[in-house]
């Protein structure tokens, strides 16, 4: 079973679920909408609503897996904005954390932690 959100793909296959970062444009940046996608899957995963054995997270396009945070998406915003942001990429940390299931890194690409 696929599904597609605005900035990933996740596929159901089996007792695999693959998780595919989809903003190929600018390397699979994280931004805000991005977190609170991964954060919906996750949180399913955390409370037992979606079972699986493995996720493998993997990014679209060549360039890169991912290349961190969207700093352009960061230009911008006010103190407030960027908490808001802060708060949904900490969330999204712990429910990465508490996952049941192993997660493993299908790196097709560079990782980089800084951002574009």
């Amino acid at each position: 079973m696929k599904e597609s959100f605005d900035t990933i793909i996740v596929d159901q296959e089996g007792d695999l679920t693959w998780i595919t970062l989809n903003r190929p444009e600018v390397a699979n940046a994280f931004n805000t909408r991005m977190a609170e996608e991964l954060l919906v899957v996750f949180s399913k995963f955390v409370s037992g609503a979606r079972s699986t054995r493995c996720v493998i997270l993997t990014g679209t396009g060549e360039r890169a897996f991912c290349a961190g945070g969207d700093l352009k998406q960061r230009h911008g915003m006010t103190d407030e904005e960027w908490y808001a942001q802060h708060v949904v990429f900490e969330d999204l940390a712990r429910a990465l954390m508490d996952c049941p299931v192993p997660i493993l890194g299908a790196i097709n690409g560079a990782a980089y932690g800084g951002g574009t």
